[in-house]
C-alpha cells in the first residue's frame, strides 16, 4: 500500500516522507477522525515526529486533493481520505459518530442555488443530522 500513497503523493507533486506516508495509512484506516487522533495514528509509527509535523502534512494533503476535510456545525475538523466523489455526511447528534452517504437522490432543489450572487458554484455540501443505530439502541433499552 505504501506505494500507491507513494504514487499518490507523486502524482500531485508532493514529496514522498514517512510522516505523509503515515497519515494517508491513518486516514485510510480510520475515516472522519480528528488531527488528535491523526496525530496518536501517526505516533504510533513514528513516536518523534510533532504536532506541527502533522498538521503541516494534513494541510499539504487537503490543498492537493488527497485529502478532504470537513466541519459540521458544531464540531472539530475531520479529515478523511475518501476524495473526487461528491458524497456527504451523516452525523450522530447523540456521539458525533459520523458516516458517508453516497450523493443524495431524487429532486434536489436545495443543490442548486436559487440565485448564485454572480458565483461559480462548484460544490454542495450536505451534512444529515440525526441519531446513530448505537444511540437510538441505547435510548430503547433505557
Amino acid at each position: 500500500m505504501a506505494s500507491d500513497f507513494e504514487a499518490q503523493l507523486r502524482a500531485v507533486s508532493l514529496r514522498v516522507t514517512r510522516p505523509r506516508l503515515a497519515v494517508l495509512a491513518a486516514l485510510r484506516d480510520h475515516a472522519h477522525v480528528d488531527t488528535d487522533t491523526v496525530i496518536a495514528l501517526v505516533r504510533a509509527q513514528l513516536p518523534r515526529v510533532s504536532h506541527q509535523a502533522v498538521y503541516d502534512v494534513l494541510r499539504a494533503l487537503t490543498d492537493a486533493g488527497l485529502v478532504r476535510r470537513i466541519e459540521p456545525a458544531g464540531t472539530t475538523a475531520r479529515y478523511e481520505s475518501r476524495v473526487g466523489d461528491n458524497h456527504h455526511h451523516v452525523v450522530c447528534r447523540s456521539c458525533g459518530a459520523i458516516a458517508d452517504v453516497d450523493c443524495a437522490v431524487g429532486n434536489a432543489p436545495c443543490l442548486t442555488a436559487s440565485d448564485d450572487q454572480g458565483f461559480v458554484v462548484e460544490e454542495a455540501e450536505v451534512v444529515y443530522w440525526g441519531t446513530c443505530p448505537d444511540c437510538a439502541a441505547r435510548r430503547i433499552d433505557q
